[in-house]
């Protein structure tokens, strides 16, 4: 089969970038895999180049870009800074596939992502959000913010390079620094008859799989265009039934104890206060896509990476970007205090 052309994937070790390297190869692509450590997937066939490349070191994507590709893929784009990297490149670059983030939304009052932790500061947004909706303003200060400098940025520039941005969900499958579904996959493996559950079990928070992602960063690469997409699974379950999928995965069967409202405890990875379910109409219209897998049927793959990765280890040592970001705010695996609460109801 001959060449669909060139790709170069920029953060290809990364949990999206394995995925993305082998949707693409299977598609026809010739594929650089670019990163820090010029590593490589096992999954990914011989002919996949792996190129060393830190890019915020002066000089090194350009010289490792070469000539140019027909497509670039950007995992780790952040800010307007690595916007205008890309566009500086505009040059030899056919088109760009760059991966943004739901966490640009707010609500019509100023509330987001950034004010989740304040009172009544999770965003109420529509069901489900369109890719029109309002974002927070763009800047340096916050995730949010910095990709929503990225996207301006980059759609200013659309006219020298096409740009697909893709709002991803929260994402999952294996090789993930911080998976959410760590949450109920270590009380499994730690015989933990109980899930206490914040907001009666209901909070819905879209995710992603991988290989959906990927699926999309294949069709982005075939139609180039100016756009920006949300990327979200078929289906949002309530973080109920989140547990109730994961324990079947595991062989399991676990008591759901549901508390009303926004409880310290019995908040998870997924205890959002107002559901937050990303629009996939628009994603079916310009790309024609569709899901390759769906939540629950994914997981049984990502539950042996995540069992493997804790197997005589500590969850923070196997986890360490999981344990900085949840540890000053929420203990994950306080069972004592659990265990404490629930002999006081």
């Amino acid at each position: 089969m001959s060449s669909r052309g060139s790709v170069f994937v920029l953060g290809a070790t990364g949990q999206i970038g394995r995925a993305a390297v082998r949707a693409l190869v299977s598609d026809g692509w010739e594929v650089r895999a670019a990163s820090r450590g010029a590593g490589r997937d096992d999954s990914w066939p011989d002919d996949v180049r792996t190129v060393r490349v830190d890019r915020d070191s002066e000089g090194e994507l350009s010289h490792a870009l070469g000539d140019g590709c027909d497509v670039l893929v950007d995992m780790v784009a952040f800010g307007a800074d690595h916007a205008r990297q890309l566009t500086g490149l505009a040059d030899r670059i056919g088109s760009a596939v760059v991966i943004s983030s739901g966490a640009v939304y707010a609500d019509a009052d100023g509330r987001s992502f950034d004010t989740q932790d304040e009172p009544d500061g999770f965003p109420r947004l529509p069901v489900p959000v369109p890719e029109s909706h309002l974002t927070v303003e763009a800047g340096p200060a916050t995730y949010g913010t910095r990709k929503v400098a990225l996207e301006r940025e980059l759609l200013a520039a659309a006219g020298a390079l096409p740009v697909t941005l893709v709002r991803a969900g929260a994402i999952h499958g294996p090789h993930g620094r911080s998976p959410r579904e760590l949450y109920f996959v270590k009380r499994a493996l730690d015989g933990r008859p109980v899930r206490i559950l914040a907001h009666g079990g209901r909070s819905r928070f879209h995710p992603v799989h991988v290989s959906n992602l990927a699926e999309m960063i294949r069709l982005a690469a075939l139609r180039p265009g100016a756009r920006v997409l949300n990327g979200g699974d078929p289906e949002v379950p309530t973080v109920a039934g989140i547990s109730a999928a994961i324990d079947e995965a595991m062989g399991v069967r676990s008591r759901l104890v549901l508390v009303e409202g926004r409880s310290a405890m019995g908040m998870t990875p997924w205890g959002v206060d107002h559901p937050v379910v990303y629009d996939m109409s628009a994603a079916e219209r310009e790309l024609g896509y569709r899901p390759v897998t769906g939540y629950a049927e994914s997981l049984p793959e990502t539950v042996e990476w995540i069992a493997g990765r804790l197997r005589d280890r500590d969850w923070r040592e196997a986890f360490p970007a999981m344990a900085k970001t949840y540890d000053p705010h929420l203990d994950l695996f306080d069972y004592a205090a659990e265990d404490a609460w629930l002999g006081n109801r």
